[in-house]
């Protein structure tokens, strides 16, 4: 980088894959690793993993709490519908993820991609079922390189089977987001959806079944805008999965009775384990590349092999370049309380939007053809569609009005009745003598209410500017 004050040094590796790494023609076989950092990483997965499947039954007030319902335009959730008018919500909250996900980073590094992120969780999870069906990750190349026979076509088929039917359960999930599970479910049990969501369905399951089953890292390494522009948010103080170089070399394999001191070697056993756990099959002892996603399976991996040897745990960690160099780290720093400063602001500015979201809306359109108009009895007229929103899940009775002209005459309903989520085009006019008139065009306020409403409740009124032009 060209600050070198302020970027982590990253280092190319381009073309330095070691023979040990255990790929075979692009594929990665990665070992089953157990330790702290990934009972959390599955800690972490499962949790978000059962919210994601339980949140489409979820229920609230007699309706589905999370639906994102595109053919009728409103999105419920829970006590809050969000209509296309209020998709600024919508946009705030897209900023204050961005700005969460920059946060973050900058602290911690990827660990979003590693602990969190979708492709990462089903990549992992199904990475746990060809475990089970083909063995150990030697045991699955030796699989692969064997000649079909019932040994290989059984467990083959059984693996692509659970696949196939976790990306099916996956896709109908996701689905269940914008389409009422209920009707989902009953529609796909007997054929009787419609082509486009069974569509859907089908197209998520085949984009989950081709990236974790698949492609994996490639989604990562190639296709995730996440994983190239990540180091400019890293800096000398960013937390992220670093070797001790100083520690660790040099490298070479010793009894564990041994003083690695006399052999002029350093803690690193070069047993690599660390690049075998590897979902990205890279080497961390090679310097911070932008494959690794901070899962911690190395570190992990070290550990225990630092503890079975009788060395001190940390030769790989959650660690900083400013400590590997015996400096101190700086957490609170410009660029990290900025980002925080944003990302509060907009969740706050999200906040006050939520909380006051109308429960109503109108829409003042004038007449494009004219102006106004003279009546025979020589008033001046103005006419006006009025189109009425009810965002409630439930009737409502509008009283309709005009400020701004005290001698002007209402010709049309003044209350309405709208059922749930209905939108009335409503034709009205105004009439005045053009007489009492002090100039040809007066500033006018429609006040929408619900009937019923205490008009103290900020929420029971609604005023919408407009114009009534005369020749006067």
């Amino acid at each position: 980088m060209n600050d070198k004050n302020k970027q982590i040094d990253i280092r190319d590796v381009t073309g330095a894959v070691p023979s040990h790494r255990p790929t075979d023609e692009g594929h990665i076989y990665v070992r089953s690793q157990k330790g702290q950092w990934q009972r959390l990483r599955k800690l972490m997965g499962w949790f978000f993993m059962l919210l994601f499947v339980v949140g489409p039954w979820l229920s609230w007030d007699g309706r589905q709490a999370i639906l994102l319902d595109v053919e009728h335009q409103r999105f419920h959730i829970f006590a809050t519908t969000i209509w296309p008018q209020d998709l600024t919500l919508l946009a705030l909250l897209l900023m204050v993820a961005a700005f969460g996900l920059f946060f973050i980073t900058t602290f911690l590094g990827r660990v979003w991609c590693g602990y969190l992120c979708p492709q990462t969780v089903w990549t992992f999870l199904f990475i746990w079922f060809e475990e089970k069906f083909e063995g150990s990750a030697n045991k699955r190349k030796q699989l692969d390189k064997s000649p079909f026979n019932f040994n290989k076509i059984w467990r083959k088929g059984a693996k692509h089977t659970a696949w196939l039917a976790i990306s099916l359960f996956t896709g109908f999930t996701f689905i269940a987001y914008f389409v009422p599970v209920e009707e989902l479910a009953m529609g796909l049990l007997t054929f009787s959806t419609s082509f486009w969501v069974g569509f859907w369905v089908l197209f998520f399951a085949f984009c989950t079944y081709g990236n974790a089953g698949w492609m994996r890292t490639i989604m990562c390494t190639h296709m995730c805008p996440y994983s190239r522009f990540q180091s400019a948010m890293f800096d000398k103080d960013t937390y992220t999965v670093s070797y001790d170089v100083e520690r660790g070399e040099q490298r070479g394999p010793r009894s564990r009775k041994a003083d690695p001191k006399q052999l002029g070697l350093g803690d690193c056993i070069d047993c690599d384990l660390c690049v075998q756990v590897c979902p990205a099959g890279i080497d961390i002892r090679d310097g911070l590349q932008y494959e690794c996603i901070n899962c911690g399976a190395c570190v992990d991996a070290c550990d225990q092999t630092m503890e079975r040897m009788g060395y001190p745990k940390g030769l790989i960690s959650y660690t900083t370049e400013h400590k590997l160099r015996h400096k101190e780290t700086h957490v609170a720093r410009p660029k990290l309380i900025g980002y925080g400063i944003v990302m509060v602001a907009m969740l706050a500015a999200f906040a006050y939007m939520a909380s006051s979201i109308m429960p109503m809306g109108i829409e003042v359109i004038r007449d494009r053809n004219q102006l106004y108009r003279e009546t025979n009895e020589g008033m001046v007229e103005n006419t006006y569609t009025l189109k009425i929103l009810n965002k409630t899940l439930a009737e409502e009775t509008y009283l309709l009005a005009v400020e701004g002209m005290a001698e002007v005459e209402w010709i049309g309903p003044s209350e309405v009745t709208l059922k749930a989520g209905e939108v009335l085009s409503l034709p009205i006019s105004l009439s005045a003598d053009p007489y009492l008139l002090s100039s040809p065009v007066k500033d006018i306020t429609f006040v929408l209410s619900r009937k019923g409403v205490d008009p103290s409740d900020g929420k029971a009124l609604l005023h919408t500017e407009s114009k009534f032009f005369s020749a006067r």
